[in-house]
């Protein structure tokens, strides 16, 4: 059983989003043109396999290799979420390199996804129960403050994401373009939550 996430497993993570991503674009493109630019799916795809591309020259340093996350992200996406992605990496990578980390343990997950959504919210100007990817990632962290075995996050991860989509399904989206039309979004679910499912599913 593994004990920490290694950066070896990292890289083999982000090439499975990658191809997750890929797969799944015409369903984020379908979901983001009910309330969005209709985009969301290209930017995923493009955004996850520059990360992937360039995972084969991360440096040996988990902080460096996240932060080169973000770089990828910023060369390859133009949009606001692939920019809100952008800044959750580097926040990600600051947060490692201020305690020193080159593995991930199970009890660093909770403060990462922390960090990940406190800086998009600051980024994006939003505020979580407005439906968007802040209340998935808000509820992730939660979900993982436990300390649980690397080989369990995975089953409580998935458990949260599709509870916080059943959650807010019914609710309007009340930030980005969908809020200029918050009743049509009762009933779909937020774009942004499903790109996290994907990758959440991917891992």
């Amino acid at each position: 059983m593994a004990m920490n996430i290694t950066l070896d497993m990292l890289k083999q993570a982000v090439i499975r989003i990658a191809i997750a991503c890929e797969q799944s674009q015409s369903m984020l493109c379908e979901a983001d043109s009910r309330l969005g630019d209709g985009d969301l799916g290209i930017t995923m795809q493009k955004g996850w396999r520059q990360i992937a591309d360039d995972s084969q020259d991360w440096p040996e340093d988990l902080s460096k290799a996240l932060f080169q996350c973000s770089k990828s992200l910023q060369k390859a996406c133009a949009s606001s979420f692939g920019t809100l992605q952008a800044t959750a990496f580097m926040a990600m990578a600051k947060y490692c390199k201020e305690n020193q980390l080159q593995e991930i343990s199970s009890s660093d997950i909770s403060p990462l996804l922390t960090i990940a959504y406190q800086s998009m919210m600051a980024r994006g100007k939003g505020e979580l129960g407005q439906k968007s990817v802040l209340d998935i990632l808000y509820h992730l962290s939660e979900a993982l403050k436990p300390t649980l075995a690397i080989d369990n996050l995975k089953a409580a991860a998935l458990q949260s994401v599709d509870s916080t989509l059943n959650e807010f399904r019914q609710k309007p989206n009340l930030l980005g373009r969908a809020r200029m039309f918050p009743e049509k979004s009762i009933g779909l679910d937020d774009p942004g939550m499903l790109a996290i499912k994907v990758i959440v599913e991917a891992i």
